[in-house]
């Protein structure tokens, strides 16, 4: 994961890379990359949450998803989704 920052034009650029090409995991990851920072920063940031480029069969597709509020939001309103990105997410003991 490579994040970027600039506090000056309130964005926040995260670059992933999958752990193969065709990771059936990739749409799900940066779903839970982007809720993360949702809730972690002001909401005056906006983020951009993408695959590194060449790392993924299907990294424009993944990307385009990502980048979609609306897909986002409408993501999050699925109970079982969101239901999986908070598992992600939790704290493991």
């Amino acid at each position: 994961v490579s994040p970027q920052v600039n506090d000056a034009e309130s964005t926040v650029s995260v670059e992933f890379t999958p752990t193969i090409p065709h990771c059936s995991m990739a749409t799900l990851i940066g779903l839970s990359i982007k809720v993360k920072l949702l809730r972690s920063l002001p909401e005056r940031f906006k983020l951009d949450v993408h695959i590194t480029p060449g790392t993924h069969a299907s990294e424009h597709a993944v990307n385009k998803q990502l980048a979609d509020k609306e897909r986002v939001a409408a993501a999050l309103e699925n109970s079982h989704l969101l239901e999986v990105v908070n598992q992600c997410l939790s704290a493991r003991s």
